[in-house]
């Protein structure tokens, strides 16, 4: 028998689109139960959220001062006492999840299976190695819960039609007095985030420079697109760090990648093999990005996009 406890990823009071792919990667193992935990300084509005998912029997919404930042060594203490009873723990294969269930893992003396991407049996899944080109099939011990973060990229969210019942609770559990939040830095946009966008626009060495990346921002904004990069792109120093995406950046798995004067490499691929559509435009008509596009122009950027965006509207 399989009951599953989920931990839900959220900020600022809205739950993020990842927890409901870790319910539909629980639902694939047919578990008798599935259950969600929101831990957060006033978890009632995520848990409001969390409640609609379909499959959840029900919500925990742990509400606690202490959760008002997600810190790992805080949260993962209060997941680890909430786990027993139960035969998995599951979290997103994002920076929260990357963060947090190894200690979960840790705490409660097993091994993390990460990046699950498929489901063979209740105790058996498939994950991605050497950067996505090889699928690889792990057993995890029957004897211990499971601890796993699920990829993101390779589930679809569960449907939001359930009405599932929420309890509020506490956890007793002995919070660490050495780790403490001091602030988080972060870039502000009012564009989608990058890893739930159903549409993301990116861009590569080939845009040139900071100043021409302009052209990429603006072309995101037309089709309400979220904005991505290479990591020739960050480490050139046109945009930050966090719109990377490839094997040490985000994985993502858009309706619609656009692809702007990126080459292809393999390690960036692996960030976007899961997309819909993939959308390539580079003059060097021999990019490798083309082998995996669906649509394709060669064509030079600086005049393509804009003819682009004028025919958009």
């Amino acid at each position: 028998m399989s009951n599953v406890l989920i931990v839900a990823e959220h900020l600022n009071g809205k739950l993020n689109g990842a927890t409901a792919k870790c319910v539909s990667a629980a639902q694939a193992m047919q578990a008798e139960a599935i259950d969600i935990v929101v831990l957060a300084e006033d978890a009632g509005a995520v848990a409001a959220d969390a409640k609609r998912i379909a499959g959840v029997r029900k919500v925990l919404a742990i509400s606690n001062p202490a959760n008002a930042a997600a810190v790992a060594q805080v949260l993962g203490p209060q997941v680890a006492k909430l786990a027993a009873g139960y035969s998995h723990v599951f979290g997103p294969s994002t920076t929260f999840g990357k963060d947090l269930m190894p200690v979960v893992a840790a705490l409660l003396g097993t091994a993390q299976v990460s990046d699950v991407m498929a489901v063979e049996g209740s105790h058996t899944f498939k994950r991605p190695i050497y950067a996505g080109n090889a699928i690889v099939t792990v057993e995890a011990p029957a004897d211990r819960p499971v601890v796993a973060t699920v990829r993101t990229a390779s589930w679809k969210e569960a449907a939001m039609d359930g009405n599932a019942n929420v309890e509020a609770t506490t956890v007793e559990a002995e919070l660490p007095s050495h780790t403490r939040f001091v602030e988080l830095a972060a870039g502000r946009s009012d564009r989608p985030d990058l890893q739930s966008a159903k549409r993301v626009v990116a861009g590569g060495r080939g845009v040139g420079s900071e100043e021409n990346f302009k052209i990429v921002f603006d072309f995101a904004d037309k089709l309400g697109a979220a904005v991505g990069a290479s990591r020739a792109a960050v480490d050139a120093g046109y945009v930050p760090n966090e719109l990377q995406v490839g094997q040490t950046g985000k994985i993502i798995a858009p309706e619609l990648y656009v692809a702007i004067g990126i080459s292809g490499a393999i390690q960036h691929l692996t960030g976007i093999k899961d997309a819909g559509t993939i959308v390539a435009i580079n003059k060097d008509a021999d990019a490798a990005i083309f082998e995996i596009a669906d649509i394709g122009l060669v064509g030079d950027l600086f005049q393509v996009l804009p003819e682009l965006e004028a025919a958009l509207g």
